[in-house]
């Protein structure tokens, strides 16, 4: 029973830092992360704040995949209980845009993490890529499945079309964040329904009563 209360209360020790870490990584990249801060803000040594991940590199890595988790049970999974198509997908750029306006006064992961980590290889890099590529592929994977299920058309460039919603954000996380330009969000949803309509299988024209007679 103490082996199990001692290692029940490790983990709640390491997820009060963890959550500390993600607010810190937040406001001031990963990069600003500071083991000295976050000492001071759990009421730890550094020594026991080193104890609980080893490393500055292994925080960062353990904050993107916190990160990560967190983004996929606000946007992924709630979006995935839609109807398979473009339900699914317009689900999923929503919570996605709901996502970006509560960052606005911290900040996203995973574009501040792009900048700091752009030209620097290593384990951050590839476990922050790796996030995103899983993302993405859940977006690529939607669009998709909305050319499979007649929503749009057939001939839909799957990638240019991902690259292009993606690219709305990124839009959007620059002007509502860096400019504070009012209405960021809305034009990102209109651009969103823009690319949808473009892609959107026509339906066919009503017959015209007596035609072909």
């Amino acid at each position: 029973m103490p082996a199990t209360r001692s290692l029940h209360k490790g983990q709640q020790t390491r997820a009060a830092i963890l959550e500390a870490a993600l607010g810190q990584a937040s406001h001031m990249g990963l990069e600003g992360l500071s083991i000295g801060a976050l000492a001071e803000v759990t009421q730890m040594s550094k020594s026991g704040v080193f104890a609980h991940f080893g490393s500055r590199e292994e925080l960062q890595i353990a904050v993107i995949r916190e990160y990560h988790t967190r983004f996929e049970e606000e946007v992924f999974f709630p979006a995935v209980r839609e109807a398979r198509g473009l339900p699914r997908l317009r689900a999923l750029f929503e919570r996605w845009v709901r996502r970006v306006s509560v960052e606005l006064d911290s900040g996203c992961i995973y574009i501040s993490g792009a900048v700091e980590f752009d030209d620097r290889p290593g384990p951050v890099r590839d476990a922050l890529a790796s996030m995103v590529r899983a993302w993405q592929s859940a977006l690529e994977r939607a669009i998709r499945l909305s050319i499979e299920a007649g929503h749009l058309r057939p001939d839909t460039d799957t990638l240019q079309m991902l690259f292009e919603v993606h690219g709305l954000i990124l839009a959007l996380h620059h002007d509502a964040r860096f400019l504070r330009l009012p209405g960021a969000v809305d034009r990102a949803r209109v651009g969103f329904e823009r690319i949808v309509q473009h892609h959107l299988l026509a339906e066919p024209a009503p017959r015209l009563r007596g035609a072909g007679r």
